[in-house]
């Protein structure tokens, strides 16, 4: 169906007040980035790749629908070009137009034959609240709410058959392989298990607001922030869905089972899809990854906002496609680094109450991840106690056999996933994929009828728990409304989040903050392929918010009243073609000089991995011709990138007199560039990198190398790095004093309490994110150098000073030796504002004590 026209709904934003044109289908309608001083761009679209161009790569080269890799003849959902799939194909082989039915019948994009668009409608009222059916539900005791949930399972689950059962199971995807299908004679509606929430709605028709992308959310140490933007976006999703439901419509991309956290380890700098992660800290990752998921859910004791999927279930960082594919990759890792880095924020997930983990595309140890028994059954469910369901990544349970050949068929597959653990099958659009196979699977005997029960049974738990069943009047969430959808206060978050991301990474001679007096009478040069491009700034999967709440860091300064001039100087972040004499020119007349370089999707995503470190093509060269250019003016760096970027010539350049990390900001980039570069009230930079960026390609190891040695801080080489995990700059200076460790000396199973002064020494109100690391003196086993295992950011005013509050758990002691394991021995803990022995390093102190365990080693699940 079409999409809700959100820029024309009552009570709607029409934007700066002109009056609606004829009503467009918001589905169907080219988002426009020129609007209100935004240059003009050709239209765009949202999908799961993020925000991409509509129609050709270039002259004659037709972009398939959402390919993941070249090579891989999959139907739709292609991500590159050269490989002409027709759009929403159902299976292989097939050209169908869009969104037809059946082979041979083409039905007009977003439109469905009369017949099921009245079947369609009459289950979505019956079962989700609209019209007068929903009033009296069939009356079948998996409708009472008043019911335990077990028992409305247990009555649900005994009327599907096998056949229905098989399709509640094999249809997770969208595009011909979603929704699960409607159960008219139970009242059931179709349900779409295939929605994005990394940061945002942002697949959902219709306008929703973009946040920082993940990485730059990392780097705010915050789960506070994070837990409110996760909120804000759960908020946004249920909006939408229930305005869908209401007008007894669907929507590929509007169900409320959402891919959110990304909890893959930043294991290797040039990975395509660093920015999706919390960084290269399992602890971090845990930590943010907790406050995620409890804000996409909400609080409510019965009913869920929206329920969040942790992703790619496990020992998924690299390669995408250098230098081979992620398809039919083999992560060989060890047992000890898979527990101690690649599981524990898995672990963070479930312990939150995750609803759901999605199995990722590569083998471990040469059995593929979906297909994984030790992985989904013995640690997942066994270990861990989940009782969730595990869908796959898009086409990885079709890839255990076409890109891993671990079997040989679809019907062999079905049954080592389904054995193992999976649940739901998210297919490239597949119509008779893996999990159509499981009736065949059930006739021979290879999956039993209570297994493929059983692994339904959590699906239909997640709906009830969602509200599906149950009056609408009892859900406080059924009554949110498109009003919540880009309001005032979700703008004013993003903002926020933006703010609270970026990372000051070099600030010599006060160059920063600038003086708001000075403004009016200084001109400002904004140069660089990101300075007025709004499409480089979101990252992949974003949102789409509406073109007036989009913030380029050209439009952003303009905004201040300054004099500012402009020119890209290459017109987009691959920097191919650059115009040297136009940017001398620009940059010779202004006082102050920002460069804007960085990656963008253009470089570094998902299905393209980096071959280096270096800036895309003339960037470095136009950095260059900016600084001889300025002549000693300041010239300020601003960087727009996931994967770290050797930018040593402008660290040690004396030419270049401060260097910002924003990440991806989304659409308050350019609002919140200014308030950080005036330093206002709440603006003082005090993000820290979630990764180490190296000193240079010498320090990066092979990607296809799973071992840990030499990669993240944790295990990190002798040679000083470029910039170290935890690192930033701040506006102001900090003190740190009075590290006490109580007790000091701990009993085997015991808890560390841990105290610290912090004082701002400085002249401006500023917030500081003080670091607590352990380091293990002695150990029966390898162990990281020193393991970060508190933080907080926190607000300190000017010369005003804080006690903080910290506990350090015993199980933040444990060590992997066939088991997880408390051993005695001395420990130190490091409590500052960075890591410890750092070259780059923030100018406060590093604080440390000892303390000491004593007792007997024992399994850590003996305490």
């Amino acid at each position: 169906m079409h999409g809700v026209n959100l820029a024309n709904r009552p009570g709607g934003r029409p934007g700066h007040g002109k009056a609606p044109g004829p009503s467009r289908p918001t589905a169907l309608r080219p988002v426009r980035w020129a609007q209100n001083r935004l240059q003009r761009a050709p239209p765009r679209r949202a999908h799961r790749g993020g925000l991409v161009r509509r129609g050709r790569a270039g002259p004659g080269r037709a972009v398939p629908c959402r390919s993941r890799e070249p090579g891989w003849a999959m139907p739709c959902r292609f991500r590159e070009p050269g490989r002409a799939m027709p759009c929403r194909s159902r299976e292989p082989g097939r050209a169908m137009p869009c969104r037809s039915r059946e082979p041979g019948r083409a039905v007009p994009c977003g439109a469905l034959p009369a017949a099921a668009l009245g079947l369609r409608v009459l289950v979505l009222s019956a079962a989700l609240g609209a019209g007068a059916a929903r009033a009296q539900p069939p009356p079948f005791p998996f409708w009472d709410p008043s019911l335990p949930w077990q028992r409305r399972l247990d009555d649900l689950l005994g009327r599907l058959s096998p056949a229905e059962l098989v399709l509640q199971v094999a249809r997770g995807g969208a595009m011909g392989n979603g929704p699960a299908p409607p159960i008219p004679r139970l009242g059931i509606a179709p349900y779409n298990w295939n929605t994005e929430c990394l940061r945002g709605d942002g697949e959902a028709p219709g306008w929703a607001t973009a946040f920082p992308q993940a990485l730059g959310l990392a780097a705010a140490f915050s789960p506070e922030l994070i837990y409110r933007v996760a909120n804000a976006t759960a908020t946004e999703v249920r909006a939408k869905h229930n305005s869908f439901a209401a007008a007894g419509r669907y929507s590929d991309h509007t169900g409320l089972s959402c891919f959110s956290p990304v909890l893959n380890i930043m294991r290797h700098p040039l990975w395509g899809r660093n920015q999706e992660t919390y960084g290269e800290d399992p602890f971090l990752s845990g930590e943010l990854a907790r406050s995620f998921v409890q804000g996409l859910q909400g609080q409510h004791p019965r009913y869920v906002k929206a329920s969040a999927g942790c992703k790619h279930f496990s020992v998924h960082g690299g390669p995408e496609n250098i230098p081979v594919s992620r398809l039919s990759f083999d992560a060989k890792v060890l047992e000890r680094d898979w527990r101690m880095t690649f599981l524990p924020q898995f672990q963070a997930c479930v312990r939150a109450g995750s609803y759901s983990l999605m199995c990722s595309y590569n083998r471990i140890n040469g059995i593929p991840a979906c297909a994984n028994k030790k992985l989904l059954t013995d640690i997942l469910r066994g270990e861990w106690g989940f009782d969730g369901y595990v869908v796959s990544d898009e086409g990885a349970v079709e890839l255990i056999m076409l890109g891993h050949h671990y079997t040989h068929s679809f019907l062999e597959t079905a049954v080592a996933s389904v054995n193992a653990g999976c649940n739901l099958e998210l297919s490239y659009g597949v119509r008779n994929n893996v999990f159509m196979r499981i009736p065949q699977a059930l006739a021979m005997g290879n999956i039993t009828l209570q297994m493929l029960r059983d692994r339904v049974r959590p699906l239909f738990y997640t709906r009830m728990r969602l509200g599906e069943f149950d009056p609408p009047a009892m859900n406080p969430y059924s009554s949110l409304d498109l009003s919540v959808v880009q309001s005032p206060e979700h703008r004013n978050l993003s903002l926020e989040a933006a703010v609270k991301s970026f990372v000051l990474l070099k600030n010599v001679r006060g160059t920063l903050p600038l003086r708001a007096q000075d403004l009016s009478s200084q001109r400002l040069a904004v140069v660089g392929p990101f300075a007025d491009n709004p499409r480089v700034l979101f990252g992949d999967y974003a949102p789409v918010p509406e073109p007036q709440y989009i913030y380029t860091p050209r439009r952003g300064l303009e905004m201040l009243g300054a004099n500012v001039s402009f020119t890209a100087g290459c017109s987009e972040p691959r920097c191919k073609q650059y115009s040297r004499a136009e940017l001398v020119r620009v940059v010779g007349a202004a006082d102050v000089v920002l460069v804007c370089l960085g990656t963008g999707v253009d470089v570094e995503t998902e299905a393209k991995d980096r071959s280096d470190l270096s800036l895309p093509g003339h960037q470095l060269e136009l950095l260059q011709d900016a600084v001889q250019a300025a002549a000693g003016r300041p010239v300020i760096l601003l960087l727009f990138n996931a994967g770290p970027l050797d930018v040593s010539w402008a660290q040690a350049h004396d030419g270049v007199g401060a260097i910002l990390a924003c990440f991806f900001p989304a659409q308050a980039t350019g609002l919140a560039i200014a308030q950080v570069l005036l330093g206002k009230a709440g603006a003082s930079p005090a993000g820290r990198l979630p990764a180490t960026w190296p000193a240079g390609m010498h320090q990066v190891p092979p990607m296809e190398n799973y071992t840990m040695e030499g990669r993240t801080y944790r295990y990190y080489g002798q040679e000083a790095p470029l910039y170290p995990f935890g690192y930033g700059l701040s506006y102001t200076t900090f003190r740190y004093r009075d590290l006490v460790l109580s007790p000091p000396v701990l009993p085997i199973c015991a808890n560390l309490s841990v105290s610290v002064v912090l004082e701002n020494t400085g002249l401006r109100d500023s917030e500081e994110v003080v670091q607590l690391y352990l380091r293990w003196e002695q150990s029966s086993v390898p162990v990281p150098r020193w393991q970060l295992v508190a933080f907080r950011r926190v607000a300190v005013p000017a010369g005003r000073e804080v006690k903080l509050s910290f506990q350090v758990l015993a199980e933040q002691r444990a060590v992997w030796a066939q088991d997880w394991r408390l051993e005695p021995g001395t420990f130190t803990l490091f409590a500052g504002g960075q890591q410890p022995g750092q070259k780059t390093r923030a100018p406060s102190e590093v604080l440390r004590a000892r303390f000491s365990v004593t007792g007997t080693a024992r399994p850590l699940r003996g305490c």
